[in-house]
């Protein structure tokens, strides 16, 4: 049974503004870890058979073993491990005894990746060999949860892997994934979201994929690439030529996880706001769209990747529990 995410008392709950309020609240001002000190990661960097690097955040407890669980989380565009939804976790896993940890997807960590590719929303085959080098490093109970991106890019994993997924993990968690990935994309396109999460998504985009192509000149059109607007532009200019794709349409089409849900083979929580401005309601899958491994949580509050609960200022502590909680429950 879905929980329930009663959003702060002072935050616009009706209409349109409630998405926005959530996200924008939980991401900036609500409070994310449980003492109030940012996690202190440690980085190891994994070297890909094409010559380039993941770079990975650990937190582990003191005194933490292999017995204990292992969360890898991954991060939504243009995350990090420094992002709020990324400490709330750290922070939770910590008090539980659990051991986490961060891949970055290539150019998030603060440095730019080497190879000619970057990431995307259907990356499945990538996150395979990071959970992989995760597997490889943990022996006791490993959990997978996405955020975002990230979170559509793990299921994605998961449909592919089939019955072999559940010989690397326990079980995954998808919080707030854009399973409709054109649904999402069309809609980061207009009004308010255009304004809002576009600009701040392209700031940092744009100016990555020049460095990547100032390192591979001639891998995309860069004359497109400068002139991209939205999300939609960006992705035919330079996601969709960079990983195999034939343009945007066939990108967001390939990568979308909603059309597989049934084919999910192991425990897995698929976690969507009804009031996400960046996932419309419409484009969420229904009981009978999935398999019967799969929960379904859609609670009515929580914006996107926001969830933001409790007294002045509120924290966001409460989906990492409830998702820890979940785990626990299937495992």
């Amino acid at each position: 049974m879905s929980p329930t995410f009663t959003p702060p008392a002072w935050l616009p709950s009706g209409g349109c503004w409630g998405g926005h309020a959530h996200t924008l609240w939980g991401a900036r001002m609500a409070r994310c870890t449980a003492t109030g000190a940012p996690p202190h990661y440690r980085r190891e960097r994994w070297l890909t058979p094409d010559g380039d690097f993941i770079d990975a955040d650990w937190h582990e407890p003191s005194g933490s073993t292999q017995a204990a669980p292992l969360l890898v989380l991954f991060h939504g565009l243009e995350g990090s491990s420094s992002s709020h939804y990324a400490r709330a976790f750290a922070s939770v896993c910590t008090q539980r005894g659990w051991r986490f940890v961060m891949p970055h997807f290539r150019g998030c960590s603060g440095s730019m990746n080497l190879a000619p590719r970057a990431y995307h929303s259907g990356d499945f085959e990538e996150i395979g060999w990071m959970l992989a080098q995760c597997r490889n490093a943990h022996a006791g109970p490993l959990w997978a949860a996405g955020v975002s991106l990230g979170g559509n890019a793990l299921l994605r994993w998961a449909q592919e892997a089939g019955s072999q997924a559940q010989q690397c993990v326990n079980g995954v968690a998808a919080v707030s994934a854009p399973l409709d990935v054109t649904a999402c994309g069309q809609a980061l396109a207009r009004g308010l979201n255009r304004q809002l999460y576009t600009r701040l998504f392209l700031r940092t985009m744009k100016p990555k994929a020049l460095q990547k192509w100032s390192q591979h000149p001639g891998l995309f059109c860069r004359e497109a690439l400068i002139k991209a607007q939205d999300v939609t532009a960006f992705d035919d200019a330079f996601t969709a030529p960079l990983h195999g794709f034939k343009g945007v349409d066939d990108y967001w089409r390939r990568a979308s996880s909603r059309p597989h849900l049934a084919r999910l083979m192991l425990p897995s929580l698929v976690l969507n706001a009804l009031n996400d401005p960046l996932v419309p309601a419409g484009s969420l899958p229904r009981p009978q769209d999935v398999s019967p491994t799969v929960s379904l949580w859609q609670p009515h509050h929580g914006g996107h990747v926001g969830f933001p609960v409790g007294r002045w200022p509120g924290q966001v502590l409460s989906l990492p529990q409830a998702v820890l909680d979940w785990m626990v429950a299937h495992g």
